[in-house]
């Protein structure tokens, strides 16, 4: 299993970028994935989270600009950003906390997984 990143790039202040994250591999059901962000010198932090029944939970930087959304079909979280700013610049790590087995035997398996990265660049 692991997660498939892509969407970063360089945009100038105001434009928008989307990003996606894909799961790919055998698993039971997803419970949660998200997004965060590690600037140059800085903590890696949270952007955005999307957990069962689609409750998500935003940065107060992403309120307003930036929208979580999956595609359970296709095991694909998406992040919508708009209106980017210069301090936006990061790079963007997807994060999925996914159920690989779960039987009627009881057995259940949970792993966490971090994506690869995408570097997202905005300039002024």
């Amino acid at each position: 299993v692991q997660l498939v990143e892509s969407g970063g790039g360089l945009v100038q202040a105001g434009q928008s970028l989307r990003l996606s994250c894909e799961v790919s591999g055998s698993i039971f059901t997803v419970n949660a994935m998200g997004w965060y962000r590690q600037a140059p010198g800085k903590q890696r932090e949270l952007v955005a989270i999307m957990a069962v029944k689609d409750i998500t939970n935003y940065a107060d930087f992403a309120k307003g600009r930036f929208t979580i959304y999956r595609d359970n079909a296709k095991n694909t979280v998406y992040l919508q950003m708009n209106s980017l700013k210069p301090e936006d610049t990061a790079v963007y790590y997807c994060n999925a906390d996914l159920t690989l087995v779960r039987n009627v035997e009881g057995v259940r398996v949970d792993r966490n997984y971090w994506g690869q990265g995408t570097q997202v660049t905005v300039s002024s």
